[in-house]
């Protein structure tokens, strides 16, 4: 949704970034074993490099990443942070804190949000600084958001200093069966996403115009942290509901830049 309000070419561009994310997000996901999720994040990032030098592989998502790189000047360490960041979800190592975690979001989506605005033209410090909070924001949301799907393959993204301060035990969460300490450990990890949200609005009056397609998904982060204080932050056995007027919303943001 938020990429529909960029211009052609640009447009591409973010979806083929998108594409690539996605491939290399969900590896854990197709793999049997952490050695193969590794083998897989090594061909993307021969993938990418062959991209920078503009001999890209023959599948599709890398013939995108070219062109975007052509045409945006994309950051190569850029790409590297993200492959370096998915790496971390083949293990089960824990997260100690929520700095820790943090760090991940910025890894994993904050890099991707700072890749869109350089996609999109913004390459000022202050509308960089501005994807990247909204970045780590969505990627704190979508952490909460996962909790009961990353809860069913024995895995939890949440810091264990606040697991261990509110009396979470991992097993109950496993089995689908959390105690009411789990509310408060994620509306924590949500307080954090609502800090790195107010920054990015703090910023907005500086930010490249061609920019605000990339920091839209503001938007729908507050979207999701409202619905989850309304429903008291119970993540397991809630089904999907529609937001018929999220796209509005996201038109009125992307028309007056208050993302």
């Amino acid at each position: 949704l938020c990429t529909l309000f960029a211009p052609e070419p640009a447009r591409r561009d973010l979806w083929a970034l998108l594409a690539f994310n996605l491939e290399i997000a969900r590896t854990r996901e197709i793999v049997s074993e952490p050695a193969l999720g590794e083998i897989r994040l090594q061909w993307w990032r021969e993938a990418v490099d062959e991209a920078f030098r503009g001999v890209p592989r023959t599948h599709p998502v890398a013939r995108g990443l070219a062109a975007a790189i052509s045409r945006g000047g994309l950051s190569r360490d850029r790409f590297e942070a993200l492959l370096h960041g998915r790496g971390h979800d083949l293990y089960d190592d824990p997260i100690p804190d929520l700095a820790a975690l943090e760090a991940y979001a910025d890894a994993t989506s904050g890099e991707l949000s700072v890749l869109a605005a350089e996609a999109l033209g913004g390459r000022d410090a202050a509308t960089l600084a501005a994807a990247r909070a909204v970045g780590v924001a969505w990627g704190l949301v979508g952490v909460v958001r996962a909790t009961s799907f990353l809860a069913a393959q024995r895995r939890l993204l949440l810091p264990t200093d606040r697991l261990a301060a509110h009396a979470v035990e991992a097993e109950p969460v496993f089995l689908g069966q959390p105690g009411a300490g789990l509310a408060n450990v994620l509306e924590e990890v949500v307080r954090r996403a609502e800090h790195h949200l107010g920054q990015a609005r703090a910023a907005r009056t500086a930010v490249a115009g061609q920019a605000i397609p990339a920091l839209l998904p503001a938007t729908i982060a507050r979207h999701h942290i409202a619905r989850l204080r309304r429903g008291r932050f119970a993540v397991f056995g809630v089904a999907p509901r529609p937001a018929p007027l999220l796209p509005l919303a996201l038109w009125w943001a992307a028309t007056t830049g208050q993302y």
